[in-house]
């Protein structure tokens, strides 16, 4: 094998490839890329037996061939290479050794054969759509702050993607929760995914994806089946395996007799929060907020710290008080990005909904904290 290629080129595609390598493998071919060279096209692939990442960039190609190198150090190896030359890669005849050179610089790396690497991205996935890349941005992002990362509630440590339906309208549904609170997002149901089954996408793909689709074009094309799903988009394919579990029943969550409407701007109240809490101690980092007809105070104290206060002018005519956790809370009001932010309550033992008054699209459950 040897073929030549940009350095930023070959910079970008390792830096996209090597994120799924786990630091520490105990299986040797695991820590390294496999990299197909052939028709002008260089394939790099990574995978931690849960997650395979592939991208294919074009190369001068030489002599078609394949092997794996250490995906770190090759990475490390470029990056630090000068931008001034292209890299010439070559694999020695024995396939144990293959050379990098640009300029002056030339490194040997130790290689595996390609034929050891495992592939998990293989197999048939039914069920088939395609996300613009924004959507699947929104999806993301509104949802993955309120993942579990509890190891004996695994079936939580990710976003639950289905199809349902809100008011007769067919939409495509994202939820996350921890057991302290619950994000939920919904769009129309993209054509194909009538029939998908209820997946869990796992907390480390999630992260992966959201890198990637930052940089991806207008459309993603999603596939998948009861035990993958496979993102593909440009020149890249990520193919991870779902959380094999149960969701649990999010609808029992979403409070359905809360009666007070308390209506607020979210700039205004996130910073509040945000002042306040300053003062807050301890994991919970509690606050507590007092309604009063027009009028919400948001108050903090701690018996080293002291106390803070903050008013703010509310829509609203009921009077309630009421405790939560300032980070659950910061993390939910980040999300609203219109004018007003709607809280619906019951009293202060009962799960707050809270939503952006100018998108239906979202809504967020907190639980409260006794204060």
């Amino acid at each position: 094998m040897k073929f030549s290629i940009d350095r930023a080129t070959f910079l970008r595609c390792l830096n996209h490839v090597q994120s799924a390598v786990e630091k520490r493998n105990t299986i040797p071919i695991l820590s390294n890329v496999a990299m197909k060279a052939e028709d002008g096209i260089l394939t790099l692939s990574t995978t931690d037996m849960d997650i395979e990442i592939n991208e294919s960039v074009p190369a001068k190609v030489d002599t078609a061939g394949a092997t794996t190198a250490p995906a770190g150090t090759l990475f490390d190896i470029v990056k630090k290479l000068s931008d001034d030359n292209d890299i010439e890669v070559t694999l020695d005849d024995s396939g144990n050794q293959m050379s990098v050179k640009a300029g002056r610089s030339n490194f040997k790396l130790a290689c595996l054969p390609v034929a050891d690497f495992p592939e998990i991205g293989k197999g048939d996935l039914p069920v088939s759509f395609t996300l613009p890349a924004n959507d699947l941005r929104a999806l993301i992002d509104r949802t993955k702050f309120a993942m579990s990362t509890e190891e004996t509630r695994y079936y939580l440590n990710g976003i639950y993607i289905h199809a349902a339906e809100n008011q007769n309208v067919k939409v495509l549904r994202a939820v996350a929760t921890d057991g302290h609170r619950l994000a939920r997002f919904e769009m129309p149901l993209p054509a194909g995914a009538e029939e998908m089954p209820g997946v869990i996408l796992p907390r480390k793909a999630v992260a992966e994806i959201r890198k990637l689709v930052e940089e991806a074009g207008d459309s993603i094309q999603i596939s998948m089946s009861e035990s993958k799903i496979r993102f593909s988009f440009d020149h890249i394919v990520l193919t991870s395996k779902l959380i094999d579990g149960t969701f649990p029943d999010y609808q029992r969550v979403i409070p359905q007799g809360n009666d007070k409407v308390v209506e607020v701007s979210p700039k205004l109240f996130t910073s509040a929060i945000d002042r306040v809490s300053t003062i807050s101690d301890g994991k919970s980092r509690a606050i507590k907020i007092t309604f009063e007809g027009k009028q919400m105070t948001i108050s903090a104290s701690s018996p080293e710290a002291g106390s803070a206060t903050e008013d703010l002018e509310i829509n609203g005519n009921d009077n309630i008080e009421i405790g939560f956790n300032a980070r659950y809370l910061l993390d939910i009001t980040g999300q609203i990005e219109g004018d007003g932010c709607r809280m619906t309550l019951m009293d202060s033992a009962s799960p707050t909904i809270i939503e952006d008054t100018g998108d239906t699209s979202s809504l967020y459950v907190l639980m409260p904290l006794r204060v």
